[in-house]
């Protein structure tokens, strides 16, 4: 069933299946809520799924411009969430994001820590951590995090009149095989990137992760706050963080400072593993929702 629910700031697209403990699955760049196409079905077995298009993204209406990167900071996009996610009648739910949706994820479970029931972040680490370490490896790699927090009208110029090339070199050199898209996920991605105002936000949402999104960090970092909630880190096996961070003890050394209960593994696969390993993905994540080891006797 999918329905819109109003925020102050917007409506936001929700789609659920399913019933039991609620849990919200937010997806990444440059990807809708379709990328949990798979997962969710298998997840809704034993719990109430919610799959939603992030405040900016996909189907869910762009919040107005303000002229400044924090209408799309993580801080207001998990605000409007959980605002959502209270409508649909959730106070209490568990959060799990990818790639962007990671961001606004474990954002959600700093600022809203009686809300996030458990967290789970895949394919990311911390915002602030990613841009002390940020590199060449990075800025060639995972070239959004510079080309769109580029000032304007460059990088919505591009999401909006290249739509397609964007998703294409994503979807074929973030290490996942291409043919995993079929022709109508690939134009549901583009046509996503094509509008005018959503385009827009994309490219304010990675401005604020290059400003205001570092300084949420920081500040927390200062205050010494840290997620509550137990926690899982889930990672490509061929990606970045399987061997950018071994000094640093790989993702989870980096995950362990900002939560304490912590638990996680490489999955294999490229950045896009939900998509190209669902059932894996969907089996790692419910054994967490459910309180479970990851590891299995199978």
């Amino acid at each position: 069933m999918a329905r819109w629910r109003r925020t102050e700031r917007g409506r936001v697209f929700l789609e659920r299946m399913g019933s039991g403990p609620p849990v919200l699955l937010l997806h990444g760049f440059p990807q809708t809520g379709l990328m949990w196409r798979d997962v969710a079905p298998l997840l809704a077995a034993d719990h109430e799924v919610f799959v939603a298009d992030l405040p900016g993204y996909g189907r869910s209406e762009v919040p107005l411009a303000d002229g400044t990167p924090e209408r799309m900071a993580k801080r207001a996009m998990a605000e409007d969430l959980v605002e959502a996610m209270a409508r649909k009648g959730c106070s209490h739910f568990a959060v799990v994001g990818h790639d962007r949706g990671g961001r606004v994820a474990y954002r959600m479970a700093l600022d809203h820590p009686d809300v996030v029931s458990r967290l789970g972040v895949l394919d990311v680490i911390p915002t602030g951590d990613l841009w002390v370490r940020a590199d060449a490896r990075l800025a060639l790699a995972f070239w959004p995090f510079i080309m769109l927090a580029q000032p304007a009208p460059l990088p919505e110029t591009l999401l909006r009149t290249c739509a397609e090339v964007v998703v294409d070199d994503a979807l074929s050199n973030w290490g996942s095989p291409r043919e995993i898209f079929d022709d109508e996920v690939r134009a549901a991605y583009i046509g996503a990137l094509r509008r005018p105002e959503h385009a827009e936000a994309i490219c304010d949402e990675y401005r604020a992760a290059a400003t205001v999104d570092r300084d949420h960090d920081a500040q927390d970092c200062a205050a010494q706050r840290v997620i509550r909630c137990p926690t899982l880190v889930l990672w490509s096996d061929r990606g970045g963080l399987a061997n950018w961070y071994e000094e640093d003890g790989g993702p989870l050394g980096i995950w362990k400072a900002w939560a304490p209960d912590l638990c996680g593994q490489a999955v294999r696969g490229g950045h896009f593993f939900p998509e190209e390993h669902p059932a894996e993905t969907a089996r790692l994540i419910a054994r967490f929702l459910d309180g479970l080891s990851l590891a299995t006797d199978e």
